[in-house]
C-alpha cells in the first residue's frame, strides 16, 4: 500500500467512526493545493474522488489532467472577476461570502446554464482577518437567497477562529449548526450540507452536524 493510500485509509477510518457515533453521512474532500497530477491520480487510485483547490489557476492546469469521473471542489476566496470560470470548472464552491457576490454568482449560473452546488461563508467569529456572512446578514438576506434559481445551496461553510485545542472549536461549531438550522426552520425547508472541521478538528466537527470536512495530507511526496 501506498503511503498516500494508506493515509487516506486511516484518515477515513476515523471520519467513518466518527459520523457513525454521530448518525449522519460524512463526506472526506481531500484539499489537493500544491499537489501534482500524478499524486492526485495516485490519491483517486484508491478510490477517493473528492478534491478541492483554493487557486483557480492552479485548477485550470491541473483538472484538464485528471480523471472526468473526480469531484472539484472551489475552497478559495472566490473574486468576482473569478467567478466564471470556477463555476465552469468546479460543479461545488464552498466560499460564496457576501449576498452581492451570491447575485453574480446566480447569474453567471443561468447564463452558463448551470445549478452549481454552493455553501454561503459565515465569519462566525467576525474576524476582520476572514470573509463571509454574519449571521445577521444571513437572517436579513435569507428571503431574497431562497428565491435564486440558478444556485443549489447545500447549507453554510466556516473556518472558526482559531484555538488552542479541537474541544475549544466546539462552540463555535456548535453556533454554526443552530444558525443552519434556524436559517432551514425559517426558510421551510432543510439544508443538506454544513462543511466546517479540518484536519486538526474534524471529528468534534462531525459530533457538531459537519457533513463535509477538509483534510489536508502531509507532504505527499514523502513516502517516509
Amino acid at each position: 500500500m501506498s503511503h498516500i493510500a494508506e493515509n487516506l485509509a486511516v484518515i477515513q477510518g476515523r471520519v467513518d467512526a466518527a459520523a457513525a457515533k454521530s448518525d449522519h453521512k460524512v463526506e472526506l474532500l481531500v484539499v489537493s493545493k500544491t499537489w501534482p497530477a500524478d499524486i492526485v491520480r495516485e490519491a483517486a487510485d484508491t478510490g477517493h474522488l473528492m478534491f478541492g483547490e483554493n487557486r483557480l489557476q492552479e485548477g485550470e492546469e491541473k483538472i484538464p489532467l485528471l480523471p472526468s469521473a473526480l469531484e472539484w471542489h472551489f475552497i478559495g476566496s472566490l473574486q468576482r472577476n473569478k467567478v466564471r470560470k470556477v463555476l465552469s470548472l468546479f460543479p461545488v464552491v464552498h466560499s460564496l461570502s457576501s449576498l452581492k457576490l451570491l447575485r453574480f454568482a446566480d447569474r453567471v449560473a443561468g447564463e452558463l446554464e448551470l445549478k452549481p452546488r454552493v455553501f454561503l461563508e459565515v465569519n462566525i467569529g467576525a474576524e476582520e482577518s476572514k470573509h463571509g456572512f454574519s449571521p445577521d446578514e444571513l437572517q436579513e438576506s435569507l428571503d431574497e437567497i431562497i428565491t435564486m434559481e440558478n444556485l443549489d445551496w447545500q447549507g453554510l461553510m466556516c473556518l472558526p477562529p482559531r484555538v488552542e485545542t479541537p474541544e475549544d472549536a466546539r462552540p463555535w461549531f456548535a453556533k454554526v449548526r443552530e444558525l443552519q438550522e434556524d436559517l432551514g426552520k425559517r426558510a421551510g425547508r432543510k439544508f443538506p450540507g454544513l462543511s466546517m472541521g479540518m484536519s486538526g478538528d474534524f471529528e468534534v466537527a462531525i459530533e457538531e452536524g459537519s457533513t463535509c470536512l477538509l483534510y489536508t495530507s502531509p507532504s505527499p511526496r514523502d513516502r517516509g
